[in-house]
Protein backbone atom coordinates (compact mmCIF):
# COMPACT_ATOMS: atom_id res chain seq x y z
CA UNK A 1 0.00 0.00 0.00
CA UNK A 2 1.12 3.45 -0.81
CA UNK A 3 1.09 6.19 1.92
CA UNK A 4 -0.13 8.38 -0.64
CA UNK A 5 -3.36 6.55 -1.18
CA UNK A 6 -3.76 5.08 2.63
CA UNK A 7 -6.95 6.34 3.44
CA UNK A 8 -7.02 7.73 7.20
CA UNK A 9 -5.24 10.66 8.42
CA UNK A 10 -2.54 10.68 11.02
CA UNK A 11 -3.11 13.57 13.79
CA UNK A 12 -0.16 15.85 15.59
CA UNK A 13 -1.55 15.95 18.67
CA UNK A 14 -3.48 13.50 20.67
CA UNK A 15 -7.39 14.31 20.85
CA UNK A 16 -9.39 16.16 23.95
CA UNK A 17 -11.69 12.73 23.79
CA UNK A 18 -8.53 10.58 24.37
CA UNK A 19 -8.61 8.73 27.94
CA UNK A 20 -5.82 6.12 27.75
CA UNK A 21 -2.76 5.52 25.98
CA UNK A 22 -4.34 2.88 23.40
CA UNK A 23 -7.06 5.48 22.63
CA UNK A 24 -4.69 8.43 22.24
CA UNK A 25 -2.75 6.49 20.04
CA UNK A 26 -5.34 4.75 17.90
CA UNK A 27 -6.72 7.75 16.78
CA UNK A 28 -3.71 10.18 16.24
CA UNK A 29 -2.69 7.22 13.76
CA UNK A 30 -5.38 7.13 12.10
CA UNK A 31 -6.50 3.74 12.96
CA UNK A 32 -10.24 4.52 14.24
CA UNK A 33 -12.46 7.38 14.49
CA UNK A 34 -15.46 8.09 16.25
CA UNK A 35 -18.78 8.24 14.95
CA UNK A 36 -21.29 8.90 18.42
CA UNK A 37 -20.06 7.76 21.69
CA UNK A 38 -18.81 4.32 22.32
CA UNK A 39 -18.92 3.46 18.53
CA UNK A 40 -16.53 3.69 16.22
CA UNK A 41 -15.34 3.19 12.66
CA UNK A 42 -11.97 1.21 11.47
CA UNK A 43 -10.30 2.45 9.13
CA UNK A 44 -7.79 0.37 7.29
CA UNK A 45 -5.06 -0.21 9.27
CA UNK A 46 -7.01 -1.12 12.12
CA UNK A 47 -8.93 -3.51 10.09
CA UNK A 48 -5.76 -4.97 9.15
CA UNK A 49 -4.65 -5.53 12.23
CA UNK A 50 -8.12 -7.21 13.02
CA UNK A 51 -8.44 -9.83 10.44
CA UNK A 52 -5.07 -11.03 11.94
CA UNK A 53 -6.25 -11.34 14.92
CA UNK A 54 -9.30 -13.02 13.53
CA UNK A 55 -6.99 -15.82 11.69
CA UNK A 56 -4.95 -16.18 15.06
CA UNK A 57 -8.18 -16.83 16.97
CA UNK A 58 -9.46 -19.29 14.00
CA UNK A 59 -6.22 -21.37 14.08
CA UNK A 60 -6.69 -22.09 17.69
CA UNK A 61 -10.76 -22.77 17.83
CA UNK A 62 -10.20 -25.11 14.78
CA UNK A 63 -7.13 -26.62 16.28
CA UNK A 64 -9.30 -27.78 19.04
CA UNK A 65 -12.28 -28.80 16.56
CA UNK A 66 -14.67 -25.62 16.27
CA UNK A 67 -16.55 -25.08 13.16
CA UNK A 68 -17.02 -21.77 12.39
CA UNK A 69 -21.11 -20.30 11.62
CA UNK A 70 -22.90 -17.17 11.17
CA UNK A 71 -25.60 -16.41 13.49
CA UNK A 72 -28.67 -13.52 13.25
CA UNK A 73 -27.66 -10.37 14.86
CA UNK A 74 -31.76 -9.59 14.78
CA UNK A 75 -33.05 -12.08 17.38
CA UNK A 76 -37.11 -12.85 18.12
CA UNK A 77 -37.88 -11.94 21.94
CA UNK A 78 -39.30 -15.14 22.31
CA UNK A 79 -35.99 -17.29 22.74
CA UNK A 80 -34.96 -14.80 25.25
CA UNK A 81 -38.03 -14.62 27.42
CA UNK A 82 -37.69 -18.64 27.56
CA UNK A 83 -34.74 -18.00 29.38
CA UNK A 84 -36.44 -15.06 31.55
CA UNK A 85 -32.90 -13.04 29.73
CA UNK A 86 -35.72 -10.97 28.28
CA UNK A 87 -37.35 -9.83 31.60
CA UNK A 88 -33.83 -9.52 32.93
CA UNK A 89 -31.93 -7.38 30.26
CA UNK A 90 -34.54 -5.68 27.66
CA UNK A 91 -34.82 -2.05 28.18
CA UNK A 92 -31.07 -1.86 29.86
CA UNK A 93 -28.39 -3.34 28.29
CA UNK A 94 -30.24 -5.60 25.81
CA UNK A 95 -31.45 -3.16 22.83
CA UNK A 96 -35.51 -4.76 21.69
CA UNK A 97 -37.81 -2.83 19.31
CA UNK A 98 -40.65 -4.01 17.44
CA UNK A 99 -40.61 -4.67 13.58
CA UNK A 100 -43.05 -3.32 11.11
CA UNK A 101 -45.23 -6.46 11.78
CA UNK A 102 -45.67 -6.04 15.25
CA UNK A 103 -43.04 -8.79 16.34
CA UNK A 104 -40.56 -7.84 19.12
CA UNK A 105 -36.82 -8.34 18.34
CA UNK A 106 -33.47 -7.80 20.04
CA UNK A 107 -30.23 -6.63 18.96
CA UNK A 108 -27.93 -9.35 20.19
CA UNK A 109 -25.12 -8.70 22.56
CA UNK A 110 -24.37 -12.20 23.01
CA UNK A 111 -26.11 -15.49 21.16
CA UNK A 112 -26.64 -18.04 24.00
CA UNK A 113 -30.22 -18.27 23.22
CA UNK A 114 -29.59 -18.18 19.40
CA UNK A 115 -27.18 -21.44 19.54
CA UNK A 116 -29.10 -23.31 21.91
CA UNK A 117 -32.65 -22.60 19.60
CA UNK A 118 -30.23 -23.76 16.63
CA UNK A 119 -28.70 -27.39 18.49
CA UNK A 120 -31.55 -28.20 19.89
CA UNK A 121 -32.86 -28.68 16.36
CA UNK A 122 -30.02 -30.24 14.63
CA UNK A 123 -28.38 -32.53 17.21
CA UNK A 124 -30.44 -35.40 18.88
CA UNK A 125 -27.79 -38.22 19.52
CA UNK A 126 -24.70 -39.09 21.97
CA UNK A 127 -22.86 -39.59 18.44
CA UNK A 128 -22.94 -35.85 17.86
CA UNK A 129 -21.60 -34.75 21.06
CA UNK A 130 -19.12 -33.04 22.01
CA UNK A 131 -19.61 -29.80 19.45
CA UNK A 132 -18.06 -26.69 19.42
CA UNK A 133 -19.61 -23.65 17.16
CA UNK A 134 -17.48 -20.34 16.74
CA UNK A 135 -18.52 -17.30 15.21
CA UNK A 136 -16.88 -13.82 14.70
CA UNK A 137 -19.64 -11.44 14.69
CA UNK A 138 -20.60 -7.89 15.31
CA UNK A 139 -23.12 -7.00 18.70
CA UNK A 140 -24.77 -4.37 20.95
CA UNK A 141 -25.18 -3.82 23.86
CA UNK A 142 -26.55 -0.40 25.14
CA UNK A 143 -23.86 0.31 27.56
CA UNK A 144 -24.77 3.12 29.77
CA UNK A 145 -20.98 4.02 30.05
CA UNK A 146 -18.90 3.65 27.26
CA UNK A 147 -15.18 4.49 28.05
CA UNK A 148 -11.34 4.29 26.86
CA UNK A 149 -11.71 4.29 23.47
CA UNK A 150 -12.56 0.82 22.12
CA UNK A 151 -11.80 -0.79 25.71
CA UNK A 152 -15.66 -0.11 26.43
CA UNK A 153 -18.46 0.28 23.69
CA UNK A 154 -21.90 -0.06 22.39
CA UNK A 155 -21.34 -1.84 19.30
CA UNK A 156 -18.34 -4.51 18.83
CA UNK A 157 -16.98 -7.10 17.56
CA UNK A 158 -16.56 -10.82 19.24
CA UNK A 159 -15.33 -14.37 18.97
CA UNK A 160 -18.03 -16.10 20.56
CA UNK A 161 -17.79 -20.13 20.97
CA UNK A 162 -20.04 -22.12 22.34
CA UNK A 163 -19.80 -26.37 23.15
CA UNK A 164 -21.93 -29.08 24.14
CA UNK A 165 -21.38 -32.24 26.05
CA UNK A 166 -23.22 -35.23 27.21
CA UNK A 167 -22.24 -34.89 30.76
CA UNK A 168 -20.53 -32.47 33.40
CA UNK A 169 -17.15 -34.33 32.66
CA UNK A 170 -17.26 -33.68 29.18
CA UNK A 171 -17.49 -29.85 29.48
CA UNK A 172 -14.28 -29.86 32.60
CA UNK A 173 -12.34 -31.62 30.42
CA UNK A 174 -13.13 -29.12 27.63
CA UNK A 175 -13.21 -26.05 29.68
CA UNK A 176 -9.51 -27.20 30.45
CA UNK A 177 -8.30 -27.26 27.00
CA UNK A 178 -10.40 -23.80 26.08
CA UNK A 179 -8.52 -22.83 29.07
CA UNK A 180 -4.73 -23.43 27.46
CA UNK A 181 -5.81 -22.25 23.64
CA UNK A 182 -6.89 -18.73 24.93
CA UNK A 183 -3.57 -18.61 26.57
CA UNK A 184 -2.54 -19.58 23.08
CA UNK A 185 -4.17 -16.75 21.52
CA UNK A 186 -3.06 -13.96 23.53
CA UNK A 187 0.50 -15.11 23.35
CA UNK A 188 0.45 -14.94 19.74
CA UNK A 189 -1.57 -11.64 19.62
CA UNK A 190 1.68 -10.10 21.62
CA UNK A 191 0.19 -9.80 25.32
CA UNK A 192 0.94 -11.01 28.36
CA UNK A 193 -2.33 -12.09 30.62
CA UNK A 194 -2.95 -13.42 33.74
CA UNK A 195 -6.36 -16.26 34.50
CA UNK A 196 -8.48 -14.96 37.28
CA UNK A 197 -11.55 -16.72 38.94
CA UNK A 198 -14.67 -14.24 38.22
CA UNK A 199 -18.38 -13.93 38.05
CA UNK A 200 -20.39 -15.22 35.70
CA UNK A 201 -22.93 -12.19 35.57
CA UNK A 202 -25.96 -12.09 33.32
CA UNK A 203 -23.77 -15.39 31.36
CA UNK A 204 -24.52 -17.01 34.30
CA UNK A 205 -23.66 -20.69 35.12
CA UNK A 206 -21.66 -22.42 37.73
CA UNK A 207 -17.65 -21.13 36.82
CA UNK A 208 -16.18 -18.88 34.93
CA UNK A 209 -12.48 -17.07 34.45
CA UNK A 210 -11.21 -13.79 32.94
CA UNK A 211 -8.01 -13.61 30.99
CA UNK A 212 -6.84 -9.88 32.37
CA UNK A 213 -4.06 -7.59 30.77
CA UNK A 214 -2.46 -6.04 33.90
CA UNK A 215 -2.69 -2.38 33.12
CA UNK A 216 -2.78 0.78 34.57
CA UNK A 217 -5.65 1.87 32.27
CA UNK A 218 -7.73 -0.84 33.92
CA UNK A 219 -11.21 -0.63 35.31
CA UNK A 220 -11.32 -4.10 36.89
CA UNK A 221 -9.34 -5.03 40.06
CA UNK A 222 -7.23 -8.14 40.30
CA UNK A 223 -6.58 -9.64 43.92
CA UNK A 224 -4.00 -11.70 44.44
CA UNK A 225 -1.95 -13.80 46.96
CA UNK A 226 2.01 -13.38 47.29
CA UNK A 227 2.15 -16.47 48.88
CA UNK A 228 -0.02 -19.21 46.65
CA UNK A 229 -1.70 -19.25 43.39
CA UNK A 230 -4.80 -17.61 44.15
CA UNK A 231 -6.01 -14.65 41.58
CA UNK A 232 -9.87 -13.56 41.47
CA UNK A 233 -11.31 -10.66 39.84
CA UNK A 234 -12.45 -8.30 43.15
CA UNK A 235 -15.75 -9.36 42.33
CA UNK A 236 -15.44 -12.04 43.42
CA UNK A 237 -12.21 -12.40 45.69
CA UNK A 238 -12.51 -13.88 49.14
CA UNK A 239 -10.39 -13.00 51.83
CA UNK A 240 -10.02 -13.74 55.44
CA UNK A 241 -11.80 -11.04 57.70
CA UNK A 242 -9.33 -9.67 60.78
CA UNK A 243 -10.78 -11.34 64.25
CA UNK A 244 -12.32 -8.61 66.18
CA UNK A 245 -12.12 -9.49 70.45
CA UNK A 246 -15.38 -7.78 71.41
CA UNK A 247 -15.70 -9.93 74.85
CA UNK A 248 -19.16 -11.84 75.61
CA UNK A 249 -22.05 -10.15 74.83
CA UNK A 250 -23.92 -6.97 76.99
CA UNK A 251 -26.61 -5.18 77.44
CA UNK A 252 -27.54 -2.88 74.46
CA UNK A 253 -27.60 0.40 75.28
CA UNK A 254 -28.67 3.88 73.41
CA UNK A 255 -26.39 6.60 73.32
CA UNK A 256 -26.55 10.29 72.27
CA UNK A 257 -24.33 11.07 69.20
CA UNK A 258 -25.06 14.48 67.26
CA UNK A 259 -24.44 15.07 64.26
CA UNK A 260 -22.45 11.97 63.65
CA UNK A 261 -23.62 10.15 60.96
CA UNK A 262 -20.40 8.49 59.18
CA UNK A 263 -18.58 4.92 60.66
CA UNK A 264 -15.85 7.78 60.75
CA UNK A 265 -17.37 9.96 62.56
CA UNK A 266 -19.15 7.51 65.16
CA UNK A 267 -15.64 5.53 65.61
CA UNK A 268 -14.01 9.40 66.40
CA UNK A 269 -16.66 10.69 68.91
CA UNK A 270 -16.74 7.27 70.50
CA UNK A 271 -13.11 6.59 70.54
CA UNK A 272 -13.62 3.07 69.19
CA UNK A 273 -12.01 1.72 66.31
CA UNK A 274 -13.80 1.13 63.14
CA UNK A 275 -14.01 -2.59 63.05
CA UNK A 276 -16.40 -2.35 66.33
CA UNK A 277 -19.00 -0.67 64.88
CA UNK A 278 -21.46 -1.89 62.28
CA UNK A 279 -22.27 -0.13 59.03
CA UNK A 280 -25.49 -0.18 56.94
CA UNK A 281 -25.62 0.66 53.49
CA UNK A 282 -28.76 0.57 51.15
CA UNK A 283 -29.78 -0.35 47.97
CA UNK A 284 -32.55 -0.47 45.49
CA UNK A 285 -33.88 -3.34 43.33
CA UNK A 286 -36.37 -3.40 41.12
CA UNK A 287 -38.55 -5.69 43.82
CA UNK A 288 -37.48 -4.40 47.28
CA UNK A 289 -35.13 -2.25 49.25
CA UNK A 290 -31.88 -3.99 50.56
CA UNK A 291 -30.03 -3.63 54.06
CA UNK A 292 -26.77 -4.34 53.85
CA UNK A 293 -25.25 -4.82 57.11
CA UNK A 294 -21.36 -5.08 57.35
CA UNK A 295 -18.87 -4.41 59.72
CA UNK A 296 -17.22 -0.86 59.97
CA UNK A 297 -13.88 -1.59 58.71
CA UNK A 298 -14.83 -3.73 55.32
CA UNK A 299 -16.85 -2.38 52.23
CA UNK A 300 -19.47 -4.05 50.27
CA UNK A 301 -19.13 -5.84 47.24
CA UNK A 302 -22.22 -5.01 45.07
CA UNK A 303 -21.36 -8.10 42.90
CA UNK A 304 -21.71 -10.56 45.87
CA UNK A 305 -24.54 -8.70 47.13
CA UNK A 306 -26.59 -8.86 43.92
CA UNK A 307 -25.60 -12.70 43.95
CA UNK A 308 -26.69 -12.87 47.48
CA UNK A 309 -30.77 -11.60 47.03
CA UNK A 310 -30.56 -12.78 42.99
CA UNK A 311 -30.64 -9.34 41.81
CA UNK A 312 -29.32 -8.50 38.17
CA UNK A 313 -29.72 -4.68 39.27
CA UNK A 314 -29.06 -2.51 41.55
CA UNK A 315 -28.19 1.21 42.75
CA UNK A 316 -28.34 3.05 45.99
CA UNK A 317 -31.56 3.70 47.81
CA UNK A 318 -32.57 7.47 47.80
CA UNK A 319 -33.02 9.76 50.87
CA UNK A 320 -36.64 9.56 50.06
CA UNK A 321 -36.84 5.80 49.36
CA UNK A 322 -35.45 5.41 53.00
CA UNK A 323 -38.23 7.68 54.29
CA UNK A 324 -41.02 4.93 52.97
CA UNK A 325 -39.57 2.56 54.78
CA UNK A 326 -38.80 4.63 58.19
CA UNK A 327 -35.07 4.51 57.59
CA UNK A 328 -33.06 7.75 58.89
CA UNK A 329 -29.61 7.68 56.85
CA UNK A 330 -26.64 7.84 59.08
CA UNK A 331 -28.91 6.21 62.32
CA UNK A 332 -30.64 3.24 60.60
CA UNK A 333 -30.53 -0.02 62.61
CA UNK A 334 -31.53 -3.59 61.25
CA UNK A 335 -33.33 -3.79 64.18
CA UNK A 336 -37.45 -4.02 63.97
CA UNK A 337 -37.29 -2.88 60.39
CA UNK A 338 -40.14 -3.62 57.95
CA UNK A 339 -40.31 -4.35 54.72
CA UNK A 340 -36.71 -4.56 53.73
CA UNK A 341 -34.61 -7.53 52.97
CA UNK A 342 -31.89 -7.51 55.07
CA UNK A 343 -28.90 -8.68 54.42
CA UNK A 344 -25.58 -9.31 56.72
CA UNK A 345 -22.07 -10.30 56.20
CA UNK A 346 -20.87 -12.97 57.90
CA UNK A 347 -18.21 -10.10 59.37
CA UNK A 348 -21.09 -9.14 61.55
CA UNK A 349 -22.44 -12.47 62.80
CA UNK A 350 -18.87 -13.04 64.27
CA UNK A 351 -18.74 -9.60 66.10
CA UNK A 352 -20.92 -9.35 69.37
CA UNK A 353 -21.08 -5.50 70.82
CA UNK A 354 -21.03 -3.45 67.73
CA UNK A 355 -21.79 -0.01 67.56
CA UNK A 356 -25.01 1.14 65.17
CA UNK A 357 -27.90 3.39 64.34
CA UNK A 358 -30.49 3.38 66.65
CA UNK A 359 -33.38 4.28 63.90
CA UNK A 360 -33.49 7.91 65.17
CA UNK A 361 -31.46 11.13 64.44
CA UNK A 362 -28.64 11.89 66.69
CA UNK A 363 -28.60 8.38 68.51
CA UNK A 364 -26.41 5.10 68.20
CA UNK A 365 -26.97 2.00 70.15
CA UNK A 366 -23.47 0.07 71.79
CA UNK A 367 -23.60 -3.21 72.12
CA UNK A 368 -25.57 -4.63 69.05
CA UNK A 369 -25.16 -8.34 69.05
CA UNK A 370 -26.30 -10.60 65.96
CA UNK A 371 -29.03 -13.55 66.57
CA UNK A 372 -29.70 -11.81 69.96
CA UNK A 373 -30.92 -8.42 68.46
CA UNK A 374 -31.90 -8.84 65.62
CA UNK A 375 -32.13 -11.36 61.98
CA UNK A 376 -31.25 -11.34 58.66
CA UNK A 377 -33.40 -12.70 55.84
CA UNK A 378 -29.75 -13.47 54.39
CA UNK A 379 -26.31 -14.22 55.93
CA UNK A 380 -23.62 -14.42 53.74
CA UNK A 381 -19.76 -12.96 52.47
CA UNK A 382 -20.70 -9.35 50.85
CA UNK A 383 -17.31 -8.17 51.51
CA UNK A 384 -14.97 -6.23 48.95
CA UNK A 385 -11.66 -7.63 49.13
CA UNK A 386 -8.79 -5.54 49.42
CA UNK A 387 -5.19 -5.50 48.65
CA UNK A 388 -2.92 -5.77 52.20
CA UNK A 389 -5.88 -7.92 53.06
CA UNK A 390 -4.92 -11.86 54.47
CA UNK A 391 -5.33 -14.40 51.94
CA UNK A 392 -8.50 -16.93 52.70
CA UNK A 393 -6.59 -20.11 51.23
CA UNK A 394 -3.05 -19.83 52.68
CA UNK A 395 -2.79 -17.12 55.19
CA UNK A 396 -0.39 -14.90 52.60
CA UNK A 397 -0.93 -11.07 51.84
CA UNK A 398 -3.52 -10.34 48.93
CA UNK A 399 -2.01 -7.16 46.18
CA UNK A 400 -4.18 -5.44 44.37
CA UNK A 401 -3.41 -4.43 40.69
CA UNK A 402 -5.89 -3.22 37.37
CA UNK A 403 -6.21 -4.86 34.52
CA UNK A 404 -8.50 -4.92 31.02
CA UNK A 405 -10.67 -8.05 30.83
CA UNK A 406 -9.45 -9.25 27.15
CA UNK A 407 -11.79 -12.14 27.12
CA UNK A 408 -13.67 -14.91 29.16
CA UNK A 409 -14.88 -18.26 29.75
CA UNK A 410 -17.79 -20.15 31.04
CA UNK A 411 -19.45 -23.33 32.35
CA UNK A 412 -23.07 -22.82 31.63
CA UNK A 413 -23.67 -25.81 32.85
CA UNK A 414 -27.04 -26.95 32.07
CA UNK A 415 -28.95 -22.97 32.71
CA UNK A 416 -30.06 -22.91 28.71
CA UNK A 417 -30.38 -26.42 27.70
CA UNK A 418 -32.75 -26.67 30.86
CA UNK A 419 -34.44 -23.47 30.28
CA UNK A 420 -35.00 -24.17 26.42
CA UNK A 421 -35.45 -28.41 26.65
CA UNK A 422 -31.91 -28.90 24.34
CA UNK A 423 -31.94 -32.37 25.19
CA UNK A 424 -29.76 -35.17 23.34
CA UNK A 425 -30.43 -39.28 23.14
CA UNK A 426 -28.41 -41.08 25.24
CA UNK A 427 -26.28 -44.52 24.77
CA UNK A 428 -29.74 -46.12 26.75
CA UNK A 429 -31.85 -44.26 24.34
CA UNK A 430 -33.49 -41.88 26.98
CA UNK A 431 -33.77 -38.00 26.26
CA UNK A 432 -30.33 -36.03 28.60
CA UNK A 433 -29.98 -32.00 29.03
CA UNK A 434 -26.67 -30.75 27.34
CA UNK A 435 -24.03 -29.22 29.02
CA UNK A 436 -22.70 -26.32 27.86
CA UNK A 437 -19.97 -23.96 27.94
CA UNK A 438 -19.20 -20.46 26.38
CA UNK A 439 -16.12 -18.45 25.22
CA UNK A 440 -15.82 -15.17 24.37
CA UNK A 441 -12.85 -12.27 23.34
CA UNK A 442 -13.95 -8.91 21.96
CA UNK A 443 -12.24 -8.08 19.48
CA UNK A 444 -11.82 -4.24 19.34
CA UNK A 445 -11.12 -4.66 23.18
CA UNK A 446 -8.23 -6.54 22.55
CA UNK A 447 -6.52 -4.68 19.59
CA UNK A 448 -6.71 -1.71 22.51
CA UNK A 449 -5.15 -3.63 24.88
CA UNK A 450 -2.41 -4.76 22.37
CA UNK A 451 -1.84 -0.95 21.58
CA UNK A 452 -2.01 -0.30 25.46
CA UNK A 453 0.66 -3.14 26.04
CA UNK A 454 2.66 -2.57 23.57
CA UNK A 455 3.65 1.34 23.20
CA UNK A 456 6.17 4.13 24.04
CA UNK A 457 6.37 8.12 23.67
CA UNK A 458 6.79 8.28 20.09
CA UNK A 459 3.84 5.80 19.03
CA UNK A 460 2.50 2.56 18.92
CA UNK A 461 4.90 -0.53 19.13
CA UNK A 462 3.22 -3.55 16.64
CA UNK A 463 3.62 -7.29 17.77
CA UNK A 464 4.81 -8.76 14.44
CA UNK A 465 1.93 -11.10 14.60
CA UNK A 466 -0.93 -8.16 14.41
CA UNK A 467 1.03 -5.67 12.51
CA UNK A 468 -1.26 -3.97 9.96
CA UNK A 469 2.08 -4.43 7.93
CA UNK A 470 5.37 -6.10 7.90
CA UNK A 471 7.15 -3.02 6.53
CA UNK A 472 7.45 0.33 6.54
CA UNK A 473 9.29 1.04 3.13
CA UNK A 474 10.03 4.96 3.13
CA UNK A 475 12.63 7.56 0.40
CA UNK A 476 13.97 10.45 1.90
CA UNK A 477 15.27 13.18 -0.32
CA UNK A 478 14.98 14.50 -3.72
CA UNK A 479 16.33 12.93 -7.09
CA UNK A 480 14.55 10.52 -9.25
CA UNK A 481 17.08 7.94 -8.28
CA UNK A 482 16.40 7.40 -4.93
CA UNK A 483 12.93 7.45 -6.19
CA UNK A 484 13.07 4.87 -8.34
CA UNK A 485 14.93 2.71 -6.34
CA UNK A 486 12.32 3.12 -3.85
CA UNK A 487 9.83 1.75 -6.36
CA UNK A 488 12.04 -1.10 -7.37
CA UNK A 489 12.08 -2.36 -3.69
CA UNK A 490 8.73 -1.67 -3.15
CA UNK A 491 7.91 -3.68 -6.00
CA UNK A 492 10.56 -6.87 -5.34
CA UNK A 493 9.08 -6.76 -1.45
CA UNK A 494 5.93 -7.27 -2.72
CA UNK A 495 6.40 -9.68 -5.36
CA UNK A 496 8.78 -12.04 -2.37
CA UNK A 497 5.59 -12.41 -0.32
CA UNK A 498 5.97 -9.31 2.33
CA UNK A 499 3.76 -7.22 3.63
CA UNK A 500 4.62 -3.47 2.77
CA UNK A 501 3.60 0.38 3.75
CA UNK A 502 5.79 2.37 1.45
CA UNK A 503 5.45 6.26 2.07
CA UNK A 504 5.99 7.73 -1.42
CA UNK A 505 4.99 11.05 -0.57
CA UNK A 506 7.52 13.85 -0.88
CA UNK A 507 7.30 14.98 2.92
CA UNK A 508 10.80 15.72 4.69
CA UNK A 509 12.48 13.26 6.32
CA UNK A 510 11.32 14.11 9.87
CA UNK A 511 7.89 14.02 9.29
CA UNK A 512 8.35 10.26 7.01
CA UNK A 513 10.35 9.64 10.47
CA UNK A 514 7.79 10.58 13.17
CA UNK A 515 5.13 9.45 11.22
CA UNK A 516 6.55 6.12 11.04
CA UNK A 517 7.36 5.91 14.84
CA UNK A 518 3.60 6.44 15.41
CA UNK A 519 2.58 4.19 12.69
CA UNK A 520 4.57 1.60 14.46
CA UNK A 521 4.90 -1.34 11.99
CA UNK A 522 7.81 -3.69 12.74
CA UNK A 523 10.37 -2.59 10.63
CA UNK A 524 11.23 0.41 8.80
CA UNK A 525 13.21 0.40 5.94
CA UNK A 526 14.94 3.74 4.47
CA UNK A 527 16.49 4.54 0.78
CA UNK A 528 18.42 7.90 0.42
CA UNK A 529 20.83 9.12 -1.33
CA UNK A 530 23.64 8.43 1.12
CA UNK A 531 22.25 4.43 1.34
CA UNK A 532 22.82 4.79 -2.51
CA UNK A 533 26.36 5.14 -2.00
CA UNK A 534 27.33 1.40 -1.31
CA UNK A 535 24.01 0.35 -3.26
CA UNK A 536 22.22 -0.03 0.55
CA UNK A 537 19.27 0.24 2.29
CA UNK A 538 18.88 1.82 5.99
CA UNK A 539 16.90 -0.94 8.61
CA UNK A 540 15.37 -0.57 11.80
CA UNK A 541 13.37 -2.38 14.13
CA UNK A 542 10.85 -0.57 15.73
CA UNK A 543 11.68 -2.05 18.90
CA UNK A 544 15.59 -0.96 18.80
CA UNK A 545 16.97 2.47 18.79
CA UNK A 546 20.05 1.19 16.70
CA UNK A 547 20.13 0.95 12.87
CA UNK A 548 21.95 -1.45 10.28
CA UNK A 549 23.23 -0.70 6.41
CA UNK A 550 22.84 -3.85 4.47
CA UNK A 551 23.21 -3.94 0.90
CA UNK A 552 20.32 -4.27 -1.07
CA UNK A 553 21.27 -7.35 -2.43
CA UNK A 554 22.10 -9.17 0.92
CA UNK A 555 18.72 -7.86 2.12
CA UNK A 556 16.52 -10.48 3.82
CA UNK A 557 14.11 -8.51 5.87
CA UNK A 558 12.64 -12.20 7.56
CA UNK A 559 15.86 -11.71 9.46
CA UNK A 560 14.83 -9.20 11.41
CA UNK A 561 11.01 -10.12 11.55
Amino acid sequence: MRRSQLFGRTLRESPSEAEIPSHQLLLQAGMIRRLVVGMYSYLPLAQRALRKIENIIRDEMDAIGGQEIDMPLVQPAGLWQETGRWEMLVGRELAGFEDRFGRRLVLAMTHEEAVTDLVRNQTNSYRQLPLMLYQIKLKFRDEPRPRAGLIRVREFGMKDAYSFHADEADLDRYYAEMHQVYLNIFHRAGIDVVSVESDPGIIGGTEAHEFMMIADAGEDKIISCEGCDYRANADVAVMQKPQVNNGEPEPIDEIETPGQTTIEDVANYLGVKKEQTLKAVFYSTDESLIFAAIRGDIEVNETKLKKAVGATHLWFSTDEELRRYGLVAGYASPIDVKGVTVVVDDSVTATPNLIAGANKPGYHLKNMTYSRDFKADVVADISLARGGMTCAHCGGTLTEKRGIEVGNIFKLGTKYSEAMNATYLSQKGRPELLFMGCYGIGLGRLLASIVEANHDEDGIIWPPTVAPYQIHLMHIGKGDEVRQRGEELYTDLRAKGYEVLYDDRQESPGVKFKEADLLGMPLRLTISQRTLETDSVEVKRRTERDKDVVKLDELDPQRYL
